[in-house]
C-alpha cells in the first residue's frame, strides 16, 4: 500500500505534494505506468542512477510503506487492540472501526477516538465530504455533475478529455455535452470550503474576509432611471451616479477610503446586473468598450465578454485579444468578422504601456463569455487585479493579425472560483506556444510598479502610482451616495455555512439538493414545483386535422437561460452536498440544545437567589412591636 504522502505530478507537471512545477532534472518516471513523480517529495527516493532506471512508483510496487514492524511495535499493537476491546464505552461497531484504522496504518486509535469525539474545526467535522471523487484531495475549483458527484475542475477536464463517451467517473452516467465542453464551477461549494478553511486556521467569525457573494438587496439605485431606458435593450440609458470617489483614470484596487457610502471598497467577487451598474462602482467605466485606458497613460481595466474567439481564459491567467480590426461603419456595429489587422494604437497601446510599466489592471468578467469556466452565470463580476506580463501580435483564427496580451493575477484577495483563503503569490509565467510564431513581442525590462513585497507578504505599489489627468466622476464627493448599513456577521461558522447552502428559489437551507448542469443549487421540491404542470413534450396538430411531430418544451433554469428539460426527466440528488448539510445541521442542533440548557440553568440560579431570604428578615410570632 502506497504512503498517503506520496503523490505524483499532474498533467501540467505540477507536483501534487509541494504544489510547484517540478524541473525535468528532479522528475523520475515509473517504468510500469510511465507516471512522472517529483523525486524530492518522495518518502523513499531512489539512491543511484541504476535504481532510477528500474524504479517503480509506490502505486505499482507498494514498497513505500514500512515493510515490517519491529517486535516492540508489534507488542504495542497488541496492547492497543486489547485496550480497544476492554473499553466498555465503545459499541461493537466503533471497536471494529478503531481496530481497522489501527491495523491499516491509520495511527494511534486513542488519537483517532480523540479526534472523533473532540469539537475540532469544521473540516474535522465534515471529514472527507469536501474531497474530489478522483484525486481524493480537498476540492479545488469544484464542479458538480447532474448525477450528484463533485470533482476538481482539472480532474473533471482530464477525465472528460480521456473519454469518448462523456460519462461520470463515479457512476458512469452520461454527462450533458454542454457541461462536458463548458464545465461551471459550483460557487456554493467554493464558499463553503473557504469558510471551513478559515475556521480551521482559528480566525474569529468577526474577522472573516469572505466576499464571494455580494447580494443585490444591498445595491444602490439602478442605473436605468428613464422610461426609455426601461424598454427592451435599455437603449438611451441613464448612466446613474458614480458611488466611488475615484477619477476616471484611476489605477489599482478600489479601497474602502474611496467608498464613502459603504466604507468597503469594491470587493473581489462583487457582481452587478450589467455593465452600466458596474460603471457606477468604478470597476470598469466604459459600458460598451472592453478596454479602459489612454494610449499615452496606460490601461486601468478590461472586461472579458467573449468579443473575440481568440481569447483563452484559465482563471489565474488568460490571453486577451486587443480591440479593432472590424469594419463597424454604417449598420455594422455588431459585426464579429475581422476585416483588417489590429495595431498597437489607442486602447491596444494603452495595454502595452501598462505592460511596460507593470501597472495593475482591474478585470471584470461578463456572463456573455460562454467559452470560459470562470465566467459568472449572470451579470458582471469583479475578479481582482491582474498584471500584463507580455504582449505581441500573431495571426488570429480569422486570418488577420491580432494584438495579444498575457494577463496574470496578482491580487491580495482570493479569486472567486478558488477555495483558498489566501491571495495570490508570485508564480512562474505559463508556457504560451503561440509566442514561437509571434511578432512585435514586448517584454517588461524594468521592475514593475505593482509588485509583491516579501516582508509584508502582500501586493502593493513599489513605485508611485501615475497621477490622474482627468476630473472625478459625478457624485465623487459622496454627498448624494446612499448610505447603507453593512449586514451583521454574527453567528457561528456552521450557521454561516448553512446560509451559503441556500436554495435559490425558497431562500432556505436546501432539502434534497439538486445541482443543475449550469452549477445552480435548488431544493428538489422547489425546482420540480417551478415546472409543475408542464410536460416535457408538446403535442401539435395541423388545425386539428392531423397530428404533427411532438415538440420539446424548453424549461429554463430559474437563475439563467440554460435548458433543464433533459435534467428534470430524472433529477439526481447531490448526495455529497446533502451529507454536508445534514452534518452541519446536526452539529448546530447540538450547540443550540447546549445553549438552551445553559440559559435554563442560569435562570434557575437567578430564581434561587431571589428566593433566598435570611432568617433575621422574618419576624418571629412572639415578637412584640416596639412603638416608635
Amino acid at each position: 500500500m502506497a504512503d498517503p504522502s506520496d503523490l505524483p505530478c499532474d498533467a501540467d507537471g505540477m507536483c501534487m505534494v509541494c504544489k510547484e512545477k517540478a524541473l525535468e532534472s528532479d522528475t523520475i518516471t515509473c517504468k510500469t505506468c510511465v507516471t512522472p513523480w517529483h523525486a524530492t517529495c518522495l518518502t523513499a527516493p531512489p539512491k543511484t542512477m541504476a535504481d532510477v532506471a528500474q524504479w517503480e512508483c509506490p502505486d505499482c510496487s507498494g514498497i513505500s510503506q514500512p515493510a515490517a514492524k519491529s517486535a516492540a511495535d508489534a507488542g504495542g499493537l497488541v496492547e492497543k487492540v486489547r485496550a480497544i476491546e476492554s473499553d466498555a464505552s465503545l459499541t461493537d461497531q466503533q471497536k471494529a472501526k478503531l481496530r481497522q484504522q489501527l491495523l491499516g496504518g491509520g495511527g494511534d486509535a486513542d488519537e483517532k477516538k480523540q479526534k472523533t469525539n473532540g469539537t475540532g474545526g469544521v473540516l474535522e467535522i465534515l471529514g472527507d465530504k469536501f474531497n474530489c471523487s478522483i484525486c481524493m484531495q480537498l476540492l479545488e475549483r469544484p464542479v458538480s455533475t447532474p448525477c450528484g458527484h463533485n470533482f476538481c475542475l482539472r480532474c473533471f477536464q482530464k477525465w472528460v478529455g480521456q473519454q469518448q463517451k462523456k460519462t461520470c467517473a463515479m457512476c458512469r452516467k452520461a454527462i450533458p455535452p454542454k457541461m462536458a465542453m463548458e464545465p461551471r464551477i459550483n460557487s456554493a461549494m467554493v464558499m463553503a470550503i473557504r469558510m471551513a478553511k478559515l475556521s480551521q486556521t482559528g480566525y474569529s467569525v468577526g474577522t472573516l474576509k469572505v466576499h464571494h457573494f455580494i447580494h443585490n438587496q444591498d445595491r444602490p439605485d439602478k442605473a436605468f432611471t428613464t422610461e426609455r431606458a426601461q424598454k427592451t435593450g435599455k437603449a438611451n440609458a441613464c448612466s446613474g451616479k458614480i458611488f466611488v470617489t475615484i477619477p476616471l483614470d484611476y489605477f489599482g484596487p478600489i479601497t474602502a477610503e474611496n467608498d464613502p457610502g459603504r466604507n468597503l471598497g469594491v470587493l473581489v467577487g462583487e457582481s452587478w446586473e450589467d455593465r452600466m451598474e458596474c460603471r457606477q462602482w468604478g470597476a470598469h467605466f466604459p459600458h460598451v468598450a472592453g478596454i479602459s485606458g489612454q494610449s499615452d497613460h496606460g490601461a486601468q481595466s478590461v472586461a472579458l465578454s467573449g468579443g473575440y474567439e481568440d481569447d483563452e481564459d484559465n482563471g489565474d491567467w488568460f490571453l486577451y485579444t486587443g480591440s479593432g480590426g472590424r469594419d463597424l461603419s454604417g449598420n455594422k456595429r455588431t459585426s464579429k468578422n475581422q476585416s483588417f489587422d489590429q495595431k498597437f494604437t489607442k486602447q491596444n497601446e494603452a495595454l502595452r504601456v501598462s505592460c511596460r510599466q507593470g501597472y495593475p489592471v482591474r478585470v471584470v468578467r461578463s456572463h456573455k463569455e460562454k467559452r470560459s469556466s470562470y465566467a459568472p452565470q449572470e451579470g458582471v463580476r469583479y475578479d481582482g487585479i491582474y498584471r500584463i506580463e507580455k504582449c505581441w501580435r500573431k495571426a488570429g483564427i480569422q486570418g488577420f493579425k491580432v494584438c495579444r496580451y498575457l494577463f496574470v493575477r496578482c491580487d491580495n484577495e482570493p479569486a472567486p472560483w478558488t477555495s483558498d483563503n489566501q491571495g495570490d503569490r508570485p508564480r512562474p509565467l505559463p508556457q504560451v506556444p503561440e509566442l514561437n510564431h509571434a511578432s512585435d513581442v514586448t517584454d517588461r525590462k524594468g521592475s514593475p510598479a505593482w509588485d509583491y513585497d516579501e516582508e509584508k507578504g502582500q501586493w502593493m505599489w513599489k513605485k508611485p502610482p501615475p497621477e490622474s489627468r482627468k476630473t472625478q466622476g459625478d457624485g465623487d464627493d459622496g454627498k448624494n451616495s446612499k448610505k447603507r448599513k453593512r449586514p451583521s456577521r454574527n453567528g457561528s461558522v456552521k450557521e454561516r455555512l448553512l446560509k451559503e447552502f441556500m436554495c435559490l428559489i425558497c431562500r432556505k437551507v436546501m432539502v434534497l439538493p439538486l445541482t443543475t448542469p449550469c452549477a445552480h443549487n435548488f431544493c428538489k421540491a422547489c425546482l420540480e414545483g417551478a415546472f409543475a404542470g408542464q410536460s416535457f413534450v408538446k403535442q401539435r396538430t395541423c388545425e386539428g386535422r392531423r397530428t404533427l411531430r411532438a415538440q420539446k418544451n424548453i424549461m429554463k433554469c430559474p437563475s439563467c437561460t440554460n435548458d433543464l428539460s433533459d435534467f428534470l426527466q430524472n433529477p439526481q440528488v447531490n448526495r455529497e452536498l446533502m451529507n454536508v448539510i445534514e452534518t452541519l445541521q446536526k452539529e448546530e442542533e447540538v450547540l443550540e440544545a447546549k445553549d438552551c440548557e445553559d440559559d435554563a440553568d442560569s435562570e434557575n440560579d437567578d430564581e434561587d437567589n431571589r428566593d433566598k431570604v435570611t432568617h433575621d428578615d422574618i419576624p418571629a410570632e412572639n415578637d412584640e412591636k416596639v412603638p416608635t
